[in-house]
């Protein structure tokens, strides 16, 4: 019998199958991108470790922890369960860090996504943060592989930031041409209003770590 938590992952991720399953035709390549992604927060996701452990192999973790005084041995301590797990590590807004634990991707807050394309290795995946269509539209000129878009409802991470909704999200998404996925207070209820929205998938920090 599987543990509430791992239920309440297994939901998400079905949400995010399904997202993606219904956006085929909006033009984008999606193969080399994960479905799922667990974004970290120090406040709100103090240990990372043990969501990570709970989720699905080929998934994703965007590690932030950006405030955290030991930031580089628990990127490493994470980089260790992403490699057991089979997961994808992005780090944020420290590409000297991804190179030394070996991360799969860079990720970059969106005031770091104003400034010029970062020199990130060959096979790196590139992410941007954006709370915009310009945000977008500057990561597309950038060159960056995808976009986490938020907040599409209300979130704690932006409590100040007015929720963009669903069909805000579907519209940005159809007029770019960079995979998004959205983010922001998607849980397994509110996440099926993502259906056929364009998204590459789901990005989650508590629909994610709840209960686990």
């Amino acid at each position: 019998m599987q543990s509430p938590a791992t239920s309440h992952i297994e939901i998400m991720q079905k949400k995010a199958k399904e997202v993606r399953a219904a956006s085929p035709g909006m033009g984008k390549d999606f193969s080399a991108l994960p479905t799922l992604i667990l974004v970290t927060d120090e406040i709100r996701l103090a240990d990372p470790i043990t969501t990570a452990q709970s989720m699905p192999s080929g998934s994703a973790v965007l590690f932030r922890h950006y405030g955290m005084p030991d930031r580089k041995n628990l990127a490493k301590k994470l980089a260790k369960v992403c490699r057991q797990r089979n997961l994808f590590l992005w780090v944020g807004g420290d590409v000297v860090l991804a190179r030394t634990v070996g991360a799969h991707g860079l990720h970059l807050p969106e005031f770091m996504a104003r400034r010029s394309r970062p020199m990130v290795p060959a096979g790196m995946t590139l992410t941007a943060a954006a709370h915009s269509y310009a945000a977008i539209r500057r990561a597309e000129v950038m060159g960056a592989d995808a976009v986490l878009v938020s907040p599409i409802f209300p979130s704690q991470s932006h409590p100040d930031r007015t929720a963009l909704g669903p069909g805000t999200f579907r519209q940005w998404v159809g007029r770019s041409k960079v995979p998004a996925y959205p983010l922001g207070g998607i849980d397994p209820i509110n996440a099926g209003e993502l259906a056929r929205s364009g998204g590459a998938g789901i990005a989650a920090i508590t629909g994610l770590s709840r209960g686990v």
